[in-house]
């Protein structure tokens, strides 16, 4: 047995770092001393530990935590040559920093199952065998700070070979929210694929001929081809278990490919993967249930969804239908049967002419998740769900997850006092259960406040004065007491 004072490396990595004496973003137990400097600070009473903060089991997994790093993509990968598509030490730098600052679960950002289903030619993917080695070597660097990875499974459809946005402003005299990738910038405008294909379904509906449109027109998928998705998702979802990532998120929101075939507006095929509801669904059960039958029954599978595509208000929502929470409520009702773990829940995305209406509130995903849940709950299944986006208030997350926290939002009740105050009472308030009220979500994931304050977990926790761990080399800059 090693002596108690030797500096403990993780023990599967090939370099040392050092093994945290408890896994950041961890509470300590209310009568216990933590590794704070300042041991006088602990003897006063500490307030009952929120749902936030406590451990999550899915399946073999648990979270440390209720925070989540949702996906964010960075466009950070090569477009060329033998890394194509491979992460790189710049991952390893980013998301590694979040895990380390006590995040539970950190996503890499939506990861193309095909070449052509990437958002840009410098977006990620794992269609090939030679992506897994840098996939395992982000994922071991996170699990060496105690969180846990994951990795979100996409296909950009027809929002498909478009450039980095930062590239978007170089172009002159035009102002657009998206620029085409060419084939000279190793774009594949030939093989941008849809549920339907031709000029009228570019995303922003302008032609390929164009100037000031900013999205290639797709081609529909055949039949053969969809069939060959499914097994590239399910050979997708199986590198990244070699890779060692703990949890796997099939990406059907935001207007990609599989939110493109639940979608009324954007698929009117005639065959078996268009019309009904059932058939609009079609594709993403298949995946599901490929995926479910490849991975290990141990592996949580998530799922992202818009809830709604904000189109029912408008001309085309009211002459084809669109998706919309009811549509999400019976598609979530089916998941638990599928080996779905958790649905995380976003919205929009899926047509520029989206009418988002926010119930006079900016939690409205928030509330829609919790409509969701409810819904599941009420029909007798179990399925955790995830909220996610507008998370930057702690008064507007806490009330996600505890019981009680939908009626408190809707009646206005919070703690003020600056915008770190807020964001901690938010995180407490999705999650918890009170008052015999469930709570709104099981789950938060948090994004671009993530890119602001990689701290985020251990600023919240120090403003609801929760005693959690912090890593070993940030002991000296630990928050001081409130």
């Amino acid at each position: 047995m090693a002596p108690p004072n030797l500096n403990q490396p993780v023990p599967y990595l090939p370099y040392f770092t050092p093994q945290h004496i408890v896994s950041p973003g961890t509470p300590f137990p209310p009568s216990s001393s933590s590794n704070s400097s300042n041991s006088n600070s602990h003897q006063q009473q500490q307030p009952p530990i929120p749902t936030l903060f406590t451990p999550l089991p899915i399946r073999s997994t648990t979270l440390r935590n209720r925070i989540a790093v949702a996906p964010m993509c960075q466009y950070s990968t090569a477009s060329r040559g033998p890394s194509t598509g491979a992460l790189t030490d710049y991952h390893i730098a980013t998301l590694g920093h979040y895990a380390l600052k006590g995040a539970a679960l950190v996503f890499v950002e939506a990861t193309a199952v095909q070449p052509h289903g990437r958002i840009s030619p410098n977006c990620p993917g794992l269609w090939s065998d030679a992506q897994i080695p840098a996939l395992r070597r982000v994922s071991d660097f996170v699990k060496s700070q105690g969180a846990r990875s994951g990795v979100q499974l996409a296909h950009a459809g027809r929002k498909a070979s478009t450039v980095a946005p930062w590239l978007v402003s170089r172009e002159p005299g035009v102002k657009k929210m998206s620029v085409r990738a060419t084939a000279e910038v190793d774009g594949w405008p030939g093989e941008v694929v849809g549920p339907m294909g031709g000029e009228e379904w570019t995303w922003d509906g302008k032609r390929s001929s164009d100037a000031s449109g900013g999205f290639w027109a797709p081609r529909a998928l055949t039949e053969d081809e969809i069939a060959q998705l499914v097994r590239d998702w399910a050979s997708a979802a199986e590198r990244a278990v070699w890779a060692g990532v703990d949890v796997i998120e099939i990406h059907a929101a935001h207007g990609y490919l599989l939110h493109q075939f639940l979608s009324p507006i954007t698929n009117q095929r005639s065959d078996k993967y268009g019309g009904s509801f059932a058939n609009r669904t079609r594709l993403l059960v298949e995946i599901i249930t490929a995926i479910r039958a490849v991975i290990p029954a141990t592996t949580p599978l998530f799922l992202r969804i818009s809830t709604t595509e904000w189109m029912a208000e408008t001309a085309l929502g009211k002459q084809h239908g669109s998706w919309d929470v009811d549509s999400s409520i019976r598609l979530a009702k089916m998941l638990p049967g599928l080996g779905v773990d958790l649905l995380d829940c976003s919205s929009g995305g899926n047509h520029p002419q989206q009418r988002i209406q926010m119930y006079d509130s900016k939690d409205y995903q928030t509330r829609i998740a919790a409509r969701i849940r409810a819904a599941v709950q009420k029909d007798g299944q179990q399925l955790l769900i995830g909220a996610v986006g507008l998370i930057t208030e702690a008064e507007q997350a806490r009330d996600i997850v505890e019981e009680g926290g939908a009626a408190r939002l809707a009646n206005g009740n919070g703690d003020g006092g600056g915008e770190i105050d807020k964001e901690a009472q938010a995180a407490v308030q999705m999650t918890e259960a009170r008052d015999g009220n469930a709570p709104m979500a099981d789950v938060i994931l948090v994004a671009r406040q993530f890119m602001r304050e990689p701290e985020w977990v251990l600023r919240v926790a120090w403003k609801l004065g929760v005693d959690i761990a912090w890593p070993n080399q940030f002991l000296r800059v630990r928050f001081p007491k409130l």
